[in-house]
């Protein structure tokens, strides 16, 4: 090996081997590295001395690699940049290594001249060289690469003898270090790991076991121990992702199972291979950024996972980004923390309107990125660049115009477009409008359309031609949200807009709509009462005549000039009228132009009604009743009056009785109570009998003049009881029956209850007897005058299919028409035309009607169609083997002869069978 430089350290050394492909010995030559794994112990007197580091070159050992092709152009490379492998082969480290207390880990790297790699780990660990002064109890124990060392050996000692390798325990408990095993070892399996031996095996027969997960517990037989010897194997490669240690113990028992040593622990550490990729949670990431962003902002976060050790190079991930799409407006607008994650942006430039989107292919790669030893894997991130208000809205035009009749309201006048370049239905995009100067009426307002954004000018107030014949208005549009920061307003965002108005023909108008008047009722036809003029709004351009109408005059008092508008009465004015409300009478009146097309207009005229004493009052009630004796408590009747007219043309009321007949101030007196009530009663002792009594009486009102009416109330004078009410025979009695009268109509009442009583009883007791009668002959023999009208039942069991519709009487000829032919019955109508009867004349002599009787009879005699018919009557064959056999051969079962002479008396219907069977022996 060439010298290390000074300040270096030569560990190991890679030894290549030629084999030019094959091994004399071995078989087929199996490149690479001779193992996956390789544990180093180094002296620690190598690395001390006399209290100062000694920079020496020493070779502690031999690492073997063979290509099969010569190992011609090889580079060896590690992992960790505080080692360095040489042309050579040899591992040097760089600097002073000032401790190896824990064990140092890294990754050899051969690379093949045809882009071959093959890897295998080297950790490297201190050891206490053997003393002279250690007593005969200790084991030294040294894991070297295990094809040119023999493995370490555990021994079970109690003697004290020695082992040249290994280690050597004390009469103490043993300390063993741990055992180290690569994963994904490539074998052969099964691979020896160490060898343990008990002292006393040269004594004895000793049987090695070993117990523990791996071993006889799952997962079984991963390990494995010669019971004899003692050697311990690894049968099948090792997955530290699956299973990162084991915990196992040795035994030493005799040929009788009896323990010889007592147990020890191993611990069997599977060494990290760098066997996964990194591994991302999704393949695509999402996340946003606000155009115009500084340089630095935070966009998103991106994380893999390896599943390697992440303490060692194998599982400590790093990030780069490979591309962006698109290169606008650089390349590398982003970048992202290689230990993090964190994608930030690193230049200014975003632009939403520009580039919206751009997609990054983020690379993880474990061994600390490092790409020539690392495992890789992609994702790819899609940063959206959202939208500010940077760009103001602009209007397309600096003028816009419109026109718009005049007096029409909801009409889009002019259609103001606009550009913004902003996410469209946004608030950045939104527009808003405003009329700022031009419109101090406010006339006219802005609607925004939410499809494209435009400005609708509207009209919300009527204008009018003759008092503006334009408008010019100042609009400015703005965006829903506010500017961004450091953005100004565009000088296209104030545009002028004006608006025409169009005259059209108007309606004439009332200057006064509704006109008020007053007038008294009363006034007579023909008086004038105002003149209800109307004006024509288009003076400026048309010169028009103004006709008018009635419109409406619900009780048809008025008319209307047509040419000048004065309204003329053409009935009295009667306020108590039904089409006057609240003394206010109404009509309405057309006012129509001759322009074209023309115009008309209505104008409301309400005429105050003023009340004058023009109806009298009504005495009120008009019935009533009084006691027949006066009763201290109530002792009268309370009168009062209405009046149809107002005050003061009514109340209050004087009420007075009339001097004739003198009896009625003789009996009655009035007694004010207020101005509109007083109370009419009997005068005191005075006695009247029960009945109906009408009492007259004067009311007079307060116009100027009264008016007066003269009416009757009629009074019912009753006994009473000591409420003052009148009893019920007192209330009978003052109708006008006497007291023989009432009883008299009491005892009829009883007599007609009595009747009716009788008669139901009467008809019970009938019903009763009616049921309970017998009849006076058999009912079998009882067969006058009745029709006894069967069931129509069918044929027996060998006669099921017989058709009964044959043996019925047909509803109507359209049956008979539609029969099919075949054997049926004929006692049907015959189809053929009626017989005519003889017409009775209008007036008959008295003397024909016997002739028209005559001639009606024997036109019916003759009549065929009339029923009952004369025809055969045919019935449907019925079929053979009836058991009855011939009808002629039932016989009667009477022995005797049968007086038929009572037919006689059953009427002139029964009389042709009477003769033929009442004859006696001469039949």
């Amino acid at each position: 090996a060439a010298a290390p430089s000074p300040g270096c350290s030569i560990l190991t050394q890679v030894r290549m081997t030629r084999n030019n492909g094959e091994h004399a010995s071995k078989g087929p030559c199996r490149p690479g590295f001779s193992q996956s794994f390789y544990s180093l112990l180094i002296p620690r007197d190598v690395l001390q001395g006399q209290g100062i580091y000694i920079k020496i070159s020493i070779l502690v050992s031999t690492v073997t690699f063979d290509d099969c092709m010569g190992n011609e152009a090889v580079i060896f490379q590690s992992s960790d940049p505080n080692f360095s492998v040489r042309t050579d082969g040899s591992v040097v480290a760089q600097g002073e290594l000032t401790s190896l207390d824990n064990p140092v880990q890294f990754t050899l790297t051969a690379s093949g001249p045809h882009k071959q790699v093959w890897e295998t780990v080297v950790q490297l660990a201190v050891s206490d060289p053997p003393s002279s002064q250690q007593n005969d109890n200790e084991v030294s124990y040294t894991l070297t690469e295990h094809e040119h060392t023999p493995p370490p050996v555990i021994m079970f000692s109690r003697s004290g003898l020695n082992s040249s390798k290994g280690l050597r325990r004390q009469k103490r408990d043993w300390v063993i270090p741990p055992i180290n095993v690569a994963e994904n070892s490539r074998g052969p399996f099964p691979q020896m790991l160490v060898s343990i031996r008990s002292d006393q095996d040269q004594d004895i027969s000793i049987r090695y076991s070993i117990t523990g997960v791996g071993a006889d517990q799952p997962p079984n037989e991963v390990f494995s121990i010669d019971p004899v010897l003692g050697k311990m194997f690894v049968t099948k490669p090792l997955d530290r992702e699956h299973r990162s240690s084991y915990h196992l113990r040795a035994h030493a028992v005799d040929m009788n199972g009896n323990q010889v040593e007592n147990p020890i622990d191993l611990y069997i550490f599977v060494i990290d291979m760098n066997d996964n990729r990194p591994e991302f949670k999704n393949q695509v990431y999402n996340g946003s950024v606000d155009e115009g962003s500084k340089p630095g902002t935070y966009v998103m976060h991106l994380s893999a996972f390896d599943a390697d050790d992440n303490t060692t190079a194998n599982g400590m991930v790093r990030y780069r980004i490979l591309s962006q799409t698109p290169h606008s407006p650089i390349p590398n607008m982003f970048t992202i923390n290689s230990e993090t994650g964190d994608i930030v942006t690193v230049a200014p430039g975003l632009d939403r309107e520009k580039v919206s989107q751009y997609t990054i292919i983020v690379q993880a790669t474990d061994m600390e990125g490092n790409l020539n030893f690392g495992l890789s894997n992609t994702a790819t991130a899609i940063i959206t660049v959202t939208d500010i208000n940077d760009n103001p809205p602009m209007l397309t035009s600096r003028t816009f115009s419109g026109e718009v009749p005049e007096n029409r309201v909801d009409v889009v006048v002019a259609n103001l477009t606009v550009i913004d370049a902003d996410q469209p239905h946004s608030p950045n995009w939104n527009a808003i409008y405003r009329i700022i100067s031009g419109d101090p009426s406010g006339h006219f307002t802005i609607r925004t359309d939410p499809v494209t954004n435009d400005g609708m000018v509207t009209v919300v107030k009527p204008v009018d031609f003759e008092m503006n014949r334009a408008f010019m208005l100042t609009v400015v549009v703005s965006n829903q949200a506010h500017l961004a920061s450091g953005i100004q307003s565009s000088l296209q965002s104030t545009a002028g807009v004006t608006i025409s108005i169009q005259d059209v023909n108007e309606p004439p108008y009332f200057p006064t709509n509704p006109k008020h008047i007053r007038f008294e009722e009363g006034v007579p036809a023909g008086t004038s009462l105002t003149t209800f003029s109307a004006a024509d709004p288009d003076r400026l351009q048309m010169q028009q005549t103004i006709r008018y109408s009635k419109l409406n005059d619900p009780a048809d008092w008025l008319s209307i000039n047509r040419t000048n508008g004065q309204i003329v009465t053409t009935a009295m004015l009667n306020r108590e009228s039904i089409y006057v409300t609240n003394n206010i009478y109404e009509a309405t009146f057309l006012a129509t132009d001759n322009g074209s097309p023309p115009a008309s207009g209505t104008g409301t005229l309400q005429i105050y009604l003023i009340d004058i004493n023009d109806n009298p009052p009504a005495l009120v009630p008009r019935e009533s009743q009084i006691c027949e004796r006066v009763n201290k408590n109530i002792n009268g009747v309370n009168i009062t009056a209405a009046d149809a007219d107002t005050d003061p043309n009514a109340g209050p009321f004087v009420f007075e009785l009339p001097s004739f007949p003198t009896s009625i101030r003789r009996n009655w007196t009035i007694t004010r109570i207020s101005g509109d009530y007083a109370r009419l009663s009997l005068r005191y002792q005075i006695y009247l009998e029960p009945g109906m009594y009408e009492v007259p009486i004067i009311v007079s009102d307060s116009g100027n003049p009264p008016l007066s009416n003269r009416s009757v109330i009629k009074l019912k004078v009753c006994p009473c009881d000591e409420n003052g009410d009148c009893t019920t025979l007192g209330a009978v009695a003052a109708a006008g029956l006497g007291t023989g009268a009432i009883i008299s109509i009491l005892i009829c009442i009883i007599i007609l209850l009595s009747m009716v009583l009788l008669f139901v009883v009467w008809i019970k007791r009938r019903e009763k007897e009616r049921q309970t009668k017998q009849l006076l002959i058999d009912p079998e023999d009882d067969v006058r005058d009745n029709i006894l009208k069967y069931d129509e039942e069918g044929g027996g069991e060998e006669d099921q299919d017989y058709d009964l519709s044959q043996l019925q009487q047909p509803d109507s000829l359209e049956h008979i028409i539609s029969k099919p032919p075949g054997v049926r019955r004929v006692d049907e109508r015959p189809i053929i035309p009626e017989s005519q009867y003889p017409i009775r004349p209008v007036v008959p002599h008295p003397g024909d009607i016997g002739d028209f009787i005559h001639e009606g009879l024997r036109a019916a005699d003759n009549d065929p169609t009339a029923p009952p018919y004369d025809s055969l009557l045919v019935f449907d064959y019925e079929g053979s083997g009836s058991t009855a056999g011939s009808v002629s051969s039932l016989n009667s079962s009477s022995t005797g002869d049968q007086d038929y002479d009572y037919l006689n008396d059953w009427g002139p219907r029964f009389k042709k069978l009477a003769d033929m069977y009442g004859g006696g022996d001469d039949d």
